[in-house]
């Protein structure tokens, strides 16, 4: 089932579309580490501030940047697409692109957890106010989570399957 899901990506326009054009890759390696600069920059600064870090800013002020990660976020999975796409041999049987994908689930059932329970009371924060026990969890759990899928893409490299 891997190889022949490994032969069809291979086979794909997409895939053909960046060995055509030998700058698409490193163009796309650009945008995805841009992807990542927005995801931590607005993300991660939400994350700071819930946790209390700069405590005179209002956590609303802070989590207007937080579209801004999203974009963020959409660029890199894009981008991810077209890597995996064109050597998928390189990804489903890399350890470290298996572990990536466990930690982007657990990102995203994280935003899942803090956008159903805590979000609204962290919302209505006012500047100097502390943010609830269980969204200091959840934003500590959001920079693990960003840190460790980080670590993991860069990993990738280090490891390259036969």
């Amino acid at each position: 089932m891997v190889e022949q899901t490994i032969e069809w990506l291979e086979s794909t326009a997409l895939a053909n579309l960046v060995f055509t054009y030998g700058w698409l890759w490193p163009i796309s390696e650009a945008l995805h580490f841009m992807g990542l600069v927005l995801l931590v920059g607005s993300v991660g600064l939400f994350d700071l501030r819930v946790l209390g870090l700069g405590k005179g800013i209002p956590p609303a002020a802070v989590h207007r940047l937080v579209p801004f990660g999203l974009l963020g976020f959409v660029v890199s999975v894009l981008t991810g697409i077209l890597f995996v796409t064109s050597t998928p041999d390189q990804y489903f049987y890399n350890s470290a692109f298996h572990f990536k994908a466990v930690f982007l689930l657990l990102m995203g059932l994280n935003v899942v957890f803090f956008y159903l329970v805590p979000h609204r009371a962290v919302r209505t924060l006012g500047p100097h106010e502390d943010a609830p026990r269980i969204a200091k969890l959840s934003a500590a759990l959001s920079l693990a989570f960003m840190t460790a899928v980080m670590c993991c893409g860069r990993m990738l490299t280090f490891y390259r399957p036969l």
